[in-house]
């Protein structure tokens, strides 16, 4: 690789790390390990293919890799691990937006992988609906119908859970 695709590649690895990093928690499901392995894997395919990519999207090969990469991983394990979260330490009152935020972090880990990631790629990361579709190599239709269900579901849960 030329010095100028490294630097190039330098500068994409130091503004895209930690947000590839979120993504990859959120996505997988699983401990923050497991998500920098997904995104050390998906650097080095980004590095390994920069001169071909780097000109157009890194960042949405990268995180297409990281997407993919969290998906093959569910189907082979079919049990989805607990993304842990380091707690405040306990105070008199608990606050209604850490119970609610750890409720959804709850829910959206018991979605299946696929539709986990589209709601991660739409709403987190505030990808259009063509551009989630894009990232998983799928239709439009695809995104939209998985998305839909996936918030009614977590609504539903939530309602049960009377947090809402």
């Amino acid at each position: 690789m030329t010095e100028e695709h490294e630097a190039a590649f330098d500068q994409f690895l130091a503004a895209r790390s930690t947000s590839l990093l979120r993504t990859a928690i959120l996505v997988c499901g699983a401990s923050q390990h497991d998500a920098e392995d997904l995104v050390q894997h998906a650097l080095e395919k980004v590095y390994r293919h920069w001169p071909r990519i780097g000109h157009d999207n890194p960042d949405a090969y990268a995180r297409r890799v990281v997407v993919n990469a969290a998906i093959s991983a569910a189907r082979r394990r079919k049990i989805i691990q607990e993304i842990t979260f380091a707690r405040p330490p306990e105070t008199e009152a608990a606050s209604p937006d850490l119970d609610l935020r750890d409720a959804l972090m709850a829910e959206l880990r018991r979605l299946p992988a696929r539709m986990r990631a589209v709601l991660v790629l739409r709403y987190w990361e505030d990808l259009s609906e063509s551009a989630t579709a894009a990232a998983l190599g799928c239709s439009l239709g695809t995104v939209k119908s998985q998305a839909a269900r996936g918030l009614a579901r977590i609504r539903e849960n939530m309602k049960e859970g009377a947090l809402v």
